[in-house]
């Protein structure tokens, strides 16, 4: 079933000794064709599997884990692909992928030409939408649901939205429960709650969602009165809506306690167990056809069947490579260069200790942002907002506006749901707050959906934002400082990649502030000039080697900042004539090559320029080196565009 993204993949059929139903499994057509007491069967196949697979060819493991049962229920219940299933973010889909046609495939999970991380609609039918960023599913589900009514598919065409506990907090999740509530449609929605986001929830909902008592004879007894009357004739669609107010009303009065989803007249039931699969089959076809719009809540338990995982569940959301056997997982070689990401954290509490109006905020990132050091030396200064990307930058404008300094880190890609924020609430007020882009660039494994390759383009039309990115993890340091410089003004942006820096201890090298709009020449050079920006300088400096040998000379600039741009550079390079190639970690449309296309025009120079950086197409998963290799940003690409740019491409 797999589609044209994953076509060049040859299959490996799966052990049958092995998975002895999950082998005989090429669509959920198969699954359907099993009895029930057959069903756990598949589910400890399931699992196997995914421990086998991931523990030797990383992914997401815990989230998939938990909602097998849920997985198997609903391809043995609806008819898909007939009935769209719509997941939200997509961790716990692994299981969806091995029952839809894609157990021979996936040992090309997240690999260059192989199958997706992510449900992906150009890679399988089962696919019913994008999914990588949450919060999105209930949205979708309903706006295909209401799709199947206005076109009277027959028939009924079932939709179903899987949304998590920590996504369901997301603001788009409200707004499309809302509409659900006041819209005719059909839509289920299916809450896996198992009290995990990758950190631990946050927030009002996620102790809301611990302390929901339905009880379980109220939702059976309600379930059998509400079919009597309908078959009876007593319970009409144009009546349905006062008699579930009032009984909301009545439970609420006789409870104590308002149910926020029957709140908003959707019928709701649960809380069931996730991983009680005769039941959970049961439920779901005793629910499946009804009328309106429901939410079914069931309690999970996120790595279920993998110890390891069930006791440090946030640890294994993505482990790595690990013995399947023992749960050990495999530990790097020490001595490498650290990550860019704890490079950030720890000079960003170096720098609260000595002011007390620095505070840190993530959007359910603490550990992805390595933001936890901060939060365990200055708990009361850090705040993890959950997944809401725009209220954090809000929040962050709010305390900017009363005198603090804000720093808000968040992945490039998760940025982008937040930029109506950024414009409206930070730079317009012109307020200093200071937003570390964590994972800017290509990304690798995680493909399509993460890449941070727009940050630049998006941020760089608006008024009054300094935008730059390191060459490394020493300068990292030193911009963290010049957020803190007299110079600096209104909002700040540092953009740095997933990974590891190149010094073992760039803490030998003092840090500081660095001139704001001010680059720095690297390497003479009268044939050719380079532009980069950002660590993708470390491709470009081979590159120049490279070029040096088949007697090519490259000045190479690090222009730090995209903008305020140093025009003392560009004036320097368009005197000399020579052409220039720039070199970015991020789109050529609206990047650093546009910012040096439209700063010559405006200045009436016409050197040539030949642009480096992410194509105008989506650029799905693979190492990063691969994807440097396969968009041309890596040694070998730069090398042809500086060729290029000096006419001397070998023929």
């Amino acid at each position: 079933m797999a589609g044209k993204i994953a076509e060049t993949v040859m299959p490996h059929p799966l052990d049958s000794r092995k998975y002895p139903l999950l082998s005989n499994i090429s669509s959920p057509k198969d699954l359907r064709k099993l009895p029930p007491e057959q069903l756990p069967q598949v589910c400890a196949d399931i699992r196997e599997f995914l421990i086998n697979s991931l523990s030797s060819n990383p992914g997401h493991f815990a989230s998939s884990m938990g909602a097998v049962e849920l997985t198997v229920a609903l391809h043995y219940v609806f008819d898909t692909p007939y009935d769209r299933i719509v997941w939200d973010v997509g961790h716990q889909a692994y299981g969806h992928k091995l029952l839809t046609g894609r157990a021979p495939l996936f040992y090309s999970n997240r690999t260059l030409g192989g199958i997706s991380g992510f449900p992906n609609p150009q890679e399988s039918e089962y696919d019913t939408f994008t999914a990588g960023h949450a919060s999105n599913a209930i949205s979708a589900a309903l706006g295909m649901s209401v799709a199947a009514s206005l076109k009277h598919d027959e028939p009924r065409r079932n939709v179903v939205a899987v949304i998590g506990d920590a996504s369901i907090s997301g603001g788009l999740a409200f707004e499309a429960l809302n509409n659900a509530a006041n819209q005719r449609n059909n839509l289920l929605i299916i809450l896996n709650d198992n009290d995990m986001s990758i950190d631990h929830n946050v927030g009002a909902l996620n102790s809301y969602l611990g302390h929901i008592t339905t009880s379980k004879s109220y939702n059976t007894l309600r379930y059998n009165t509400y079919n009597a009357l309908k078959k009876l004739h007593l319970i009409t669609e144009s009546r349905k809506g006062q008699i579930l107010r009032f009984n909301n009303s009545l439970k609420s009065l006789l409870s104590k306690e308002q149910n926020i989803f029957e709140g908003l007249n959707i019928r709701y039931f649960g809380p069931f167990d996730g991983h009680d699969l005769p039941r959970l089959i049961r439920v779901l076809h005793d629910i499946k056809d009804m009328e309106g719009p429901r939410i079914l809540h069931l309690r999970t338990i996120k790595g279920k069947g993998y110890e390891p995982a069930e006791k440090d569940p946030a640890h294994w959301h993505a482990p790595g490579k690990f013995d399947p056997a023992t749960g050990d997982i495999i530990k790097e070689t020490p001595g490498k260069p650290p990550k860019y990401q704890d490079v950030f954290a720890d000079s960003l509490v170096a720098m609260a200790e000595k002011d007390s109006r620095i505070v840190g905020i993530t959007a359910a990132m603490s550990s992805g942002t390595s933001l936890i050091k901060m939060q365990k030396r200055y708990p009361e200064r850090t705040f993890d907002v959950g997944i809401s990307e725009g209220h954090a930058v809000t929040f962050a404008g709010g305390l900017a506006k009363d005198g603090m300094l804000p720093y808000v880190a968040i992945y490039s890609s998760f940025l982008q749901r937040s930029y109506d924020h950024i414009i409206h609430d930070v730079a317009i007020q012109q307020l200093p707050v200071t937003f570390c882009i964590d994972r800017a660039g290509i990304v690798g494994e995680d493909g399509v959906t993460h890449h941070g390759v727009y940050d630049m383009s998006y941020l760089r039309n608006i008024p009054g934002f300094t935008i730059a990115s390191p060459r490394d993890e020493r300068y990292l340091r030193h911009l963290m400082l010049t957020t803190q410089s007299d110079e600096r003004k209104g909002p700040f942006a540092i953009r740095y990649p997933r990974g590891r820096g190149v010094y073992p201890d760039p803490a030998t090298e003092a840090p500081h502030p660095l001139p704001i709009g001010k680059g720095e020449k690297l390497a003479d050079g009268e044939d050719v000039a380079l532009l980069s920006i950002g660590p993708i300088a470390g491709e470009a400096a081979e590159a120049i080697k490279l070029a040096k040998e088949q007697g090519i000379a490259v000045g190479h600039y690090d222009m730090i900042f995209l903008k305020p741009i140093d025009e003392n550079i560009l004036s320097e390079v368009a005197q000399s004539g020579r052409p220039i190639v720039t070199v970015e970690d991020g789109t050529t449309t609206g990047g650093l090559g546009s910012t040096v296309l439209e700063w010559l025009s405006s200045h009436g120079y016409s050197n040539r320029v030949v642009r480096v950086g992410i194509p105008d197409r989506f650029v799905h998963q693979g190492t990063v080196a691969q994807l440097y290799a396969l968009c041309g940003m890596d040694a070998e690409g730069i090398l042809k565009a500086i060729q290029e740019a000096a006419d001397k491409l070998s023929k």
